[in-house]
């Protein structure tokens, strides 16, 4: 034991280092190992987050961690110990509510999730148990089973692809439940596996369960081979292409049979599943701070009515009036404990300031409201059959408040529809073309060359061979694509309108659209792909003839490189290196004198907008390639830092190639992509362009969106701008760092804030230049981090303060980690200003989670941004209503709900404050207890609800059309302290006004027909039904737009006000109520008389108090 334990602290046992070892099968391991039985979870899958047993005491704790429930419930608790003056039940039973209909709603929620999980985990599969199938349950797979899975099923968990029916021993998988991807993916079995599984013997060693859904470290080793089959060595690596995740598809075969080796919660699946980050509106932090400003109003109120109580009562006579004598009890009370419970008591008098019932209307209202944007057929695409998705209800407001958007450039202002335009072979270009013409020195050819010299066909083969592309045939006749996924796969149709035979057309499946539009060009020359078969690549030449290549490696292309290669072997037995990656990434591995006769041309394409890579080639020698061969595989079968040791050995072969070429794809706008850009501009945003394509390309599309004007000046902060011979790097950046700043902040007229160029006069931009900043991502590395002898926030601030002051700022080859720093620097900036990051790929996801607000488009690239978003859309355009048009209304709506729940709970509990001046700070409630339950729950809160749902202040088509009226409502302005302290001082206002007007009614004393006075009853039910009349028809005077529900609810409110308050009046326990009173108010005359000096109880009497 002592000696494992060191070989795991110096690294020499990998095996037990973060890996787990399953037996293929379950079959037993050899003699000479000794058995430790493994430890794995079972499949069941649990997304639900209660129990039948633990429901309520933790859906109870999770409530009450809220400030404002557990603020409820300590008045609640107070009412119930200390003698307050109001019942328990007008904290308790609006607590009760609450509590209920959120309990009900997530118990309701996390029901559906067990329903969905028991679905899931019920699901039968065929497992291979003792070489017979057996069905089982999904969530009784163990890790170690075989199971079998057949065309269109999900696969139950993760597997490693043992055996497929397919001849080239592939399986094509959809990932499109588990991170939405489109595209197909083509997986492998592990190489040099037995076909009779029943006689299989191995164990399999991988790393322990991760959530990188496209890394997968592993080996297989047999225990059982035989020598004679050439087997020379019992490992085998597994990879990413031979895992299988749990919940994709599996398609185009009719077999597929894997060994699980991740189950139930520790799946890939299972594993990214996480909730996202609690997001805060700038509504709710406005709301938490007026609930400070009336929570230093109550305690102020419960100050002064204690310090007066005691003033008054420190008169002689006042404290132990004949009529009310204490009990010795009260005579031992200490004073300082007696005037902390008055002072509770007071609190709990006057605690109907807060209103706990506004959370619920703010929920309800996020919730109901979030439905407008599902259900608008604006936003609904014909093309995918989808409208708009609401991920999060908290931030509907939030869409009314951006002053910075961040987008990406591919699939979300372009469409990610690729297609091949032209290429450069050797210095000339070619393309496809209907007549020749000499342009610029090159060379325009008339469509396929009639005689091809040898370096064009070499670049046409690169095309055909250098790709992880396969062909799926076409299984009826006339259909390009079988089994009704031909929305899936790239369908190759006849080109210039030839005719194809049905036995003739094929479909590509590819992960990449760039991919399949260079296979496509290829075929605009001449040479078709025409798939794999056993490892083997046929290409057909021009001449009709078919080419065999032998795959032998594939180096696949990852962010970091910015490339992919393969190797083949032709027939005539040389071995050759195909690679293609962007310019930066295959110019510094080509020799200088080819890159200057391609450069021209990349840079050419980019500037029209196109997407450009570049072709290289290498002949390896037979020494090359086994010392490649051997690097490769010691790399694939290493469990620890596989990925570093791939990468080195890739990056040792991809060293020394000849450049042949350049190829040029187009990725067409997005529809109305300008017009939306310039209407978010003329609301005031700021768009900053985010994208990982090379700055031409990147700038290209800028000015095709508007973004960019002929008139804009670029100031450019990139490598190229950086080279200075004979200076240091860092004082290259200071230097353009001080001059930019001078020219777009120092030297720039004063803007109004918010005032882009798009609402400027058509003058403004001849007297103020307009700018535009240009960064890549080398350069932002040493803004943000800067080394450390350099001033680091320095270069920061001059940065952020340039970008401010441009129009658009354009930041191209960028890691998702940079647009994620980009966005979260601007979101911390000097005012916190609100943010929104809009993008379709997974490489978008970090931005998205950053900003206030993340929007995903249902694009090309997966639904993994939209998965992570707070909103999807289907298309750029729609983002316009999103935010113009409906984001401009849910602020409104929410920004008057808010002010006026503060401003009609002051109007409803400053009278009882006022009472208290008049009843000898008895803490004698002013209201009857049914109205102080009641009122926010149900006499004044259907109407504001209704309001806040159905208000349209501007009607949404001119909010469109007017782009400048976002402005008007911008940096939270109706949530400002201007508007609240005009609603504090109106509620205060009617507040006075209705107690005074009342008392002043009140001062000629009046008989009822039974010849009793009018009592407290009766002046606080006057007082109250004032109130709920004035707050009503005050909303009522707001709403400019009118619907039936409205009136339904504003009239219907008022109507069950005035029958309740009756129906009150009428009972006999208010009777008996009233008579009660009026026996106190004769024994209060009765003491008004024998103290005549005593004017605060001649008061008391008239009140009735």
């Amino acid at each position: 034991m002592l000696r494992r334990r060191l070989n795991r602290l110096f690294g020499r046992d990998e095996r037990k280092v973060d890996s787990r070892t399953i037996y293929v099968g379950h079959r037993p391991c050899p003699a000479t190992e000794a058995l430790i039985p493994p430890k794995f979870c079972d499949n069941r899958i649990v997304s639900s987050k209660y129990t039948v047993w633990n429901f309520l005491p933790k859906n109870l704790f999770e409530q009450f961690r809220r400030i404002a429930n557990f603020y409820f419930l300590i008045i609640f608790l107070v009412q119930v110990i200390v003698d307050t003056p109001t019942s328990p039940v007008t904290s308790g039973l609006p607590l009760f509510f609450v509590i209920t209909v959120t309990a009900i709603k997530q118990g309701y929620e996390d029901w559906l999730r067990h329903k969905a999980d028991n679905e899931v985990n019920k699901y039968l599969v065929t497992v291979l148990e003792d070489g017979r199938r057996a069905c089982k349950e999904s969530e009784k797979i163990k890790v170690g089973d075989v199971v079998e899975v057949v065309e269109d099923e999900t696969f139950p968990c993760d597997l490693i692809l043992l055996q497929s029916s397919r001849e080239d021993e592939t399986c094509f998988v959809t990932t499109a439940s588990l991170d939405g991807e489109s595209n197909h993916k083509t997986h492998y079995t592990v190489p040099d596996t037995e076909r009779n599984l029943e006689s299989l013997s191995a164990t399999i060693e991988c790393e322990q369960p991760q959530p990188d859904l496209y890394k997968f470290v592993g080996r297989i080793y047999r225990t059982l081979f035989n020598a004679i089959e050439g087997l020379n060595d019992p490992r085998c690596w597994c990879q990413r292409e031979t895992i299988l995740t749990s919940l994709s598809r599996c398609l185009s075969l009719s077999l597929a049979v894997g060994v699980a080796v991740y189950s139930g919660m520790e799946t890939k699946m299972a594993l990214n599943y996480q909730g996202k980050s609690q997001k805060r509106s700038a509504v709710e932090k406005s709301i938490n701070a007026f609930l400070l400003v009336y929570l230093c109003i109550l305690v102020s109120k419960a100050l002064v009515c204690t310090t007066l109580k005691y003033v008054w009562q420190s008169r002689p006579g006042q404290d132990e009036p004949w009529y009310n004598q204490k009990t010795q009890k009260e005579k031992d009370t200490n004073l300082y404990l007696k005037m902390f419970t008055d002072f509770l008591s007071f609190m709990v008098l006057f605690n109907f300031i807060i209103p706990v019932s506004m959370y619920v209307t703010v929920e309800m209202q996020k919730f109901l409201g979030s439905f407008f944007i599902s259900w608008d057929k604006d936003f609904f695409d014909p093309e995918i059959q989808e409208g708009a998705l609401v991920n999060t209800s908290d931030l509907n407001e939030e869409l009314g408040q951006v002053e910075y958007v961040f987008t990406d450039k591919t699939g979300t202002l372009t469409q990610n529809n690729m297609e091949f335009i032209e290429c450069c072979i050797d210095g000339f270009q070619y393309k496809y073309a209907d007549s020749g013409s000499e342009l610029d020195g090159f060379c325009v050819t008339d469509g396929p060359c009639v005689f091809f010299q040898e370096k064009e066909e070499l670049f046409l083969r690169a095309l055909c061979l250098c790709h992880t592309v396969q062909v799926k045939e076409a299984t009826g006749q006339g259909d390009g694509v079988a089994d009704g996924v031909e929305d899936q796969v790239d369908g190759v149709m006849g080109l210039d309108g030839e005719t194809v035979h049905p036995a003739d057309i094929r479909g590509f499946i590819a992960s990449s659209p760039d991919e399949v539009a260079l296979v496509k060009g290829a075929m605009k020359y001449g040479f078709k792909f025409l798939g794999t078969e056993s490892k083997n690549m046929r290409v057909m030449n021009r001449n009709n003839d078919v080419e065999t290549y032998e795959l032998l490696h594939v180096l696949n292309f990852d962010p970091v490189r910015r490339r992919m290669s393969v190797l083949v072997r032709t027939k005539s037995g040389d071995i050759m290196l195909f690679c293609k990656g962007a310019d930066s990434s295959i110019f510094p591995r080509v020799r200088q004198d080819e890159v200057d006769r391609i450069r021209m041309h990349v840079e050419r394409n980019a500037t029209e907008g196109y997407r450009t890579l570049c072709v290289a080639y290498k002949l390896l020698s037979s020494e090359e390639y086994d010392q490649a061969d051997t690097g490769l595989r010691e790399a694939k079968l290493a469990l620890q830092d596989r990925e570093e040791k791939l990468m080195a050995v890739y990056n040792q072969v991809e060293t020394g190639m000849s450049l042949i070429g350049a190829t040029a794809v187009e990725d067409r706008l997005q529809e109305e992509a300008a017009e939306t850009m310039e209407a978010l501009q003329g609301a005031g945003m700021k768009v900053w362009v985010l994208t990982g394509d090379k700055m031409e390309t990147a700038k290209s599309t800028c000015y095709a969106c508007r973004l960019f004007q002929r008139s804009t000046e670029l100031l450019e902060l990139t490598v190229r701008t950086l080279v200075d011979p004979g200076r240091k790097r860092e004082e290259r950046l200071q230097e353009l760092l001080l001059d930019y700043h001078k020219r777009a902040v120092q030297d720039a007229p004063p803007v109004k804030a918010g005032v882009t160029r798009s609402v400027l006069s058509p003058g403004w931009s001849s007297a103020n230049q307009d700018y535009g900043f240009i960064i890549d991502g080398a350069t932002l590395s040493l803004v943000l981090n800067s080394s450390p002898d350099s001033n680091s926030s320095c270069y920061k601030s001059l940065f952020l303060q340039i970008c401010q002051n441009c129009t658009t700022v354009l930041c191209c080859r960028m890691a998702p980690l940079q647009k994620a720093q980009i966005v979260k620097m601007v979101k911390t900036s000097k005012g916190s200003p609100i943010t929104l990051s809009i993008g379709d790929g997974a490489n978008d996801v970090s931005m998205i989670l950053e900003a206030h607000v993340g929007i995903g488009i249902k694009g090309r690239e997966g639904r993994q941004a939209v998965r992570n978003s707070d909103y999807a859309i289907p298309k750029l355009k729609h983002l316009k209503k999103l935010l113009l048009g409906h984001g401009h209304l849910y602020y409104v709506r929410i920004a008057h709900l808010v002010q006026y729940f503060f401003y009609k709970n002051l109007c409803f509990i400053l009278p009882q404050f006022l009472y208290q001046f008049f009843c000898g700070y008895s803490q004698q409630p002013l209201y009857d207890a049914a109205y102080l339950t009641m009122y926010n729950i149900c006499f004044t809160s259907m109407p504001i609800l209704a309001n806040s749902l159905l208000e349209q202040h501007i009607c949404i088509e001119v909010l469109m059309d007017n782009a400048a009226l976002y402005r008007d409502v911008a940096k939270n302005a109706m949530l400002r302290w201007g508007p609240f302290l005009y609603w504090t001082l109106l509620g205060v206002y009617q507040g006075l006004l209705f107690f005074f007007g009342v008392r002043f009614l009140f001062s000629n004393p009046a008989l009822q027909d039974n010849g009793q006075v009018f009592g407290n009853w009766s002046f606080g039910t006057i007082v109250f039904t004032v109130l709920v009349f004035t707050v009503t028809l005050k909303l009522a005077m707001d709403t400019r737009h009118w619907t039936w529900i409205n009136h339904f609810v504003i009239w219907g409110s008022l109507y069950w006000t005035i029958w309740c308050i009756l129906q009150l009046g009428l009972t006999p326990f208010s009777r008996l109520v009233d008579r009660l009173l009026v026996v106190r108010d004769f024994f209060s005359r009765a003491v008004a008389k024998k103290n005549n000096d005593n004017p605060g109880v001649q008061d008391s009497c008239l009140i009735c108090a």
